[in-house]
């Protein structure tokens, strides 16, 4: 069994599997049975749960509180035009590894992501596409005492039951649009999901920050920000909007996998635009970063 590798997310990694199928799919931007079904481990014992993961990083600051230890799990339905891990799209990419072997990984960090008010953060890919191992790492983690945190579209929410939830510390919720026709231009996928996903999270009294990705001429426009804007003041557990700036570092992996970059004269959002979308959000009374 391999290792997921440390080091940055943007470094292009395929597992020995994930190559395989890569090179056998006619479509590498399609989405295929493996990527859709929920991760079926019938009979394993807990420990010998097998989960898929790109990469992870150790010290991350700007995936929840504190310093946190990162891992990017592979699998995921959307196809953000702006995705700058394309290479987590397929289940299979990923190197798989136990939740044994994982929580020893984890718990060599435990001391020091407590000393810095961090914890762990399950990102991706959408990990929702791995419920069971994502639920057994955050069941473990809080047995270790430590911050547990989801970066999620919600897309798969409805998979997770609301006892599951109660292990997730903290959700980082992407909401990449409030119009159901530019989320679909955006994701490939409906927005509707992801709304329910948030309205119950708030109504669990789950705490959660949504992040918006800024793009000049996909997310953009003023009616669209004001209907995310107005998602987000109804949510009672939101506790702050981060604004993330469109950026260019996912570009090299597209053209290394053979797709057709759709934003590749796209330049990131100048300081008007961002602040005038920040704006958008304060004048619901919302914190905004």
């Amino acid at each position: 069994m391999s290792e997921p590798r440390t080091g940055s997310r943007y470094e292009l990694l395929l597992a020995r599997e994930g190559v395989a199928e890569s090179r056998a799919a006619r479509d590498y931007y399609a989405i295929y049975p493996a990527d859709e079904a929920e991760v079926k481990q019938e009979g394993k014992e807990e420990k010998d749960l097998v989960g898929y993961v790109h990469s992870y990083e150790v010290g991350s600051t700007v995936d929840g509180p504190g310093l946190r230890f990162v891992a990017f799990l592979t699998g995921c339905l959307l196809r953000c035009q702006f995705c700058h891990n394309p290479d987590t799209w397929h289940l299979h990419n990923g190197h798989p590894i136990t939740v044994s072997r994982a929580m020893a990984q984890i718990a060599k960090y435990a001391k020091v992501l407590k000393i810095s008010k961090g914890g762990v953060t399950l990102s991706g890919g959408e990990p929702m596409v791995q419920k069971p191992f994502v639920t057994r790492i955050f069941r473990h983690c809080k047995e270790l005492g430590l911050h547990t945190c989801i970066d999620t579209s919600g897309r798969l929410g409805d998979r997770m039951t609301d006892a599951e939830l109660m292990d997730i510390d903290l959700h980082l919720l992407d909401i990449k649009s409030g119009d159901p026709d530019t989320y679909k231009k955006i994701t490939n996928q409906p927005l509707q999901p992801t709304l329910d996903y948030a309205r119950r999270l708030s109504a669990l009294g789950r705490p959660m920050w949504v992040r918006f990705v800024l793009v000049q001429g996909l997310s953009d426009d003023y009616d669209n920000v004001e209907k995310v804007a107005d998602v987000c003041a109804e949510l009672k557990s939101l506790e702050r909007v981060e604004i993330l700036r469109f950026h260019q570092m996912g570009r090299e992996k597209w053209h290394k996998l053979g797709l057709t970059y759709p934003l590749e004269n796209v330049e990131p959002p100048d300081a008007a635009l961002t602040e005038r979308v920040r704006g958008q959000f304060r004048s619901r009374g919302l914190t905004v970063y």
